[in-house]
C-alpha cells in the first residue's frame, strides 16, 4: 500500500514540508525577536535577507499544502480498486477511520495556508515590510497542525490493509442512517435547491457590492467573508443532497467522490476546484482588510482585494453553471 505513487508522493513530500517548515520557524523566531526596519545594522540586514528565504520556502511548503489536498482525494479514489467493498475514495477512508481526520484537517490547512499567502503577498508589495512579525507568527502557530496532519496521514497510510472488507458510499450516504453524512443525504431536494441558489445569490451581490463599491465599510468585507464560509458548508451540503443525484441520475446516490471518476467526466475537479478557489479568494480579500489601516500598504491591500474580489465572482459563477447543468440538461427529475 505504501508502495503506491500517490501514497508515496504524499508521505515524502509531507517529510520535506516538515523540515522545511520546522527550519523557517526557526528563523522566524530569530526575525520576530530581532526585526527592527528602521535600523541599518549588519543584524538587521541579514534579518533582511533571511525574510526573503523564508518566504521563498513558505511559497512552495504551502503550495504543496494546497495541492496536496486534492492529491490525497485522488489517491484515496485510486486505491479503492484495492479493498474489498470499496468503490470510491468513501471506500478508501473509511478502511483506516482516520483518514476523514486526515481529507478534514487538509482542508482546514488548505485555507489557513491560502490565507499566509495572501498576507505575504500584501507584505511583500511594501517598502517597510510592516505584517513581518505578524506573519511569521502565523507560521509558527501553523507549524504544529501541520505537523498534526502529517502524522494523522502518515498513520492513515500505514494502518491501511487490503484485507480488510469496508463499507462504501452506499452506505454511508444513504437516505437512512443517523449520521451527518446520511442527515445531508437526506436533506429534501427542493427546499435544498432554494437555500442553495439564495445562498449564492448572496454570496455574488455581496461581491459585486464589493467591487463597486471600493470605498464600502470594512463591516461589508466582513460579512462577505463569513458569508462565503456559510456558503462553503451549503455548497457541500448541496452537493450531496441534490447536485449528485443529478449527475448521477439515480435519486438514491449522493456521494460527493464518485463525481471525481472517470464515468462521471471527472466533474468533480473543475466543480470543487472552482468552489474551493471562489471561497478561498473571497476569505482572502477579508482577512487583509484589518491591515488597511497601514498606510504603506493601504493601496496595495486595495488593489489586491478588487482582483481577488473578480476571481472570486468568476469561480462562484462558474461553480454554480457546472453544479447547474446537470439540473437543467439532463432528462432525470428528482421528487421528494
Amino acid at each position: 500500500m505504501i508502495f503506491h505513487t500517490g501514497v508515496l508522493a504524499l508521505v515524502a513530500g509531507s517529510l520535506i514540508v516538515l523540515i522545511m517548515t520546522l527550519f523557517s520557524v526557526a528563523i522566524a523566531l530569530r526575525i520576530i525577536i530581532g526585526w527592527d526596519i528602521t535600523k541599518s545594522t549588519a543584524k538587521q540586514l541579514i534579518l533582511e535577507r533571511q525574510t526573503y528565504l523564508v518566504a521563498t520556502i513558505m511559497k512552495y511548503v504551502m503550495g504543496f499544502q494546497i495541492l496536496s489536498l486534492f492529491l490525497f482525494v485522488y489517491t484515496a479514489d485510486d486505491i479503492h480498486k484495492l479493498f474489498v467493498g470499496a468503490m470510491c475514495a468513501t471506500g478508501s477512508l473509511n478502511a483506516n477511520p482516520i483518514g476523514w481526520s486526515v481529507l478534514f484537517a487538509k482542508i482546514v490547512i488548505f485555507f489557513l495556508c491560502t490565507m499566509w499567502l495572501a498576507i505575504n503577498r500584501v507584505d511583500e508589495l511594501a517598502e517597510d515590510y510592516p505584517l513581518v512579525r505578524f506573519k511569521y507568527k502565523y507560521l509558527i502557530a501553523l507549524a504544529p497542525v501541520i505537523a498534526l496532519e502529517a502524522y494523522w496521514q502518515l498513520d492513515y497510510f500505514l494502518g491501511l490493509r487490503a484485507n480488510v472488507i469496508t463499507s462504501c458510499c452506499s452506505s454511508l450516504f444513504s437516505d437512512e442512517g443517523i449520521t451527518v453524512a446520511s442527515s445531508l443525504a437526506s436533506l429534501p431536494v427542493g427546499p435544498s435547491m432554494y437555500v442553495f441558489y439564495g445562498a449564492g445569490a448572496v454570496e455574488i451581490v455581496l461581491l459585486f457590492l464589493l467591487m463597486k463599491r471600493p470605498g464600502s465599510s470594512p463591516s461589508l468585507r466582513y460579512i462577505s467573508g463569513a458569508w462565503s464560509l456559510i456558503f462553503f458548508i451549503v455548497s457541500v451540503a448541496s452537493i450531496i443532497s441534490f447536485v449528485s443525484i443529478y449527475y448521477y441520475e439515480t435519486p438514491v446516490h449522493h456521494c460527493p467522490f464518485d463525481l471525481l471518476q472517470k464515468q462521471y467526466m471527472f466533474i468533480g475537479y473543475p466543480l470543487y476546484g472552482s468552489l474551493f478557489g471562489g471561497i478561498l479568494f473571497s476569505m482572502a480579500a477579508a482577512v487583509t482588510e484589518p491591515f488597511k489601516k497601514i498606510d504603506s500598504i493601504r493601496t496595495e491591500i486595495h488593489n489586491a482585494q478588487r482582483r481577488w474580489t473578480k476571481i472570486s465572482i468568476l469561480l462562484i459563477i462558474v461553480f454554480i453553471i457546472i453544479a447547474t447543468w446537470p439540473i437543467v440538461f439532463s432528462n432525470f427529475r428528482a421528487y421528494d
